[in-house]
């Protein structure tokens, strides 16, 4: 590491820094405007909007939003010295682009790292005080049933249930049915079902049992009975933001969990698990891109490329919530879909490195 390296790095770390700061303060105004009739109708103190809200609410959009504050920060400071004739000075000593760009990507790898362990440990930590927070005070009521649920409980059971009341744990017309070797051995069917939170089992009420042998059928009915099985009230009520609160090994015992069950929410659990590897790795594609473009000289100063910077920024969001929309309703990977948007990028930036003032 030379004089030169450690200067592009403090540039680089300090302008990010002050770009962020600035933002985050824009981002928590808005906010606050947005949802101070939902802190005032809550009567929730000063205290806990501070400390159980904002103070959980800041890492998390941070570390969402920093590939692209990091693009906007390295856009900046780099045409700052285009425009100052820095670069000019580097590459008229005898120093190539590759040689230019490598405190850049040294600085976003850092970042890079720092973004993974902030996304796969810390902030789910901080994502479950924040959004039990907005559950209590700023969302409104939520529908407390669910229609046809379908779910494959463990390996060769599967259940359905017609309706579901999660705020009382009741369930109507429930079927339970077992098969082996892809033929049905029995099936379970009750009225309704209700989960006892003391001895964490299922009350069955009025209930039909079938066991189909290979010469007859028996049946079995009676009144109510208390069985355990691979369900949870908490089945019924997970949605997306839950995975926010899992850390990287929960996640991944959760996507295992839920496959088997077959629940229709696993496509984002999917897509939030690869983001979680793919956001960071996007900081180092960005920052090759700005380089790239912040470094040739243009008759207007910072603005041109700031301006283009920007429209690369928006571009990289669309492409990559349109990805990903073909992923969460139609067939496309979600491994595909999350690492497409990186994948382009990256092949823009190499031949924008190609291009670049030598």
């Amino acid at each position: 590491m030379k004089r030169f390296d450690w200067y592009i790095i403090k540039k680089f770390l300090s302008t990010f820094l002050f770009t962020l700061s600035l933002i985050l303060v824009i981002v928590i105004v808005f906010d606050i405007s947005e949802k101070i009739d939902d802190f005032l109708r809550s009567e929730v103190s000063l205290n806990q909007i501070v400390f159980q809200y904002y103070l959980n609410f800041i890492p998390y959009f941070a570390n969402l939003f920093s590939p692209l504050f990091i693009f906007i920060s390295v856009i900046y400071f780099t045409s700052k010295m285009a425009s100052n004739s820095e670069i000019i000075a580097i590459l008229n000593s005898g120093m190539s682009f590759t040689r230019l760009i490598r405190p850049f990507i040294v600085s976003a790898i850092f970042l890079a790292i720092i973004s993974f362990v902030f996304g796969n440990f810390i902030i789910p930590e901080t994502n479950k005080e924040r959004i039990d927070f907005e559950n209590k005070y700023i969302k409104r009521k939520q529908n407390k049933r669910v229609k046809n649920i379908h779910l494959q409980i463990q390996k060769d059971q599967y259940i359905y249930i017609e309706s579901y009341n999660k705020s009382k744990d009741i369930g109507y017309k429930f079927t339970l049915e077992n098969f082996k070797e892809n033929a049905l051995k029995s099936k379970l069917s009750a009225n309704y079902i209700q989960y006892d939170t003391i001895n964490k089992n299922w009350i069955i009420k009025d209930y039909l049992i079938r066991i189909y042998n290979e010469k007859n059928e028996e049946i079995t009915k009676g009144r109510q009975i208390d069985t355990v099985i691979n369900l949870k009230p908490s089945d019924f009520s997970k949605n997306k933001s839950l995975v926010e609160t899992m850390g990287m090994k929960e996640l991944n015992e959760f996507i295992v969990e839920e496959e088997i069950k077959g629940t229709s929410q696993i496509i984002f659990h999917k897509i939030e698990k690869y983001k979680r590897l793919a956001n960071p790795f996007s900081t180092i594609v960005l920052t090759i891109i700005a380089v790239a473009i912040g470094s040739r000289r243009l008759r207007g100063g910072a603005g041109i490329p700031l301006s283009i910077g920007l429209i690369i920024s928006f571009g990289y969001i669309l492409f990559m919530q349109i990805s990903t929309t073909f992923a969460t309703n139609g067939n496309l990977s979600p491994l595909i879909a999350v690492w497409i948007p990186n994948i382009v990028f990256m092949v823009i930036a190499v031949l924008l490195v190609k291009t670049a003032p030598k």
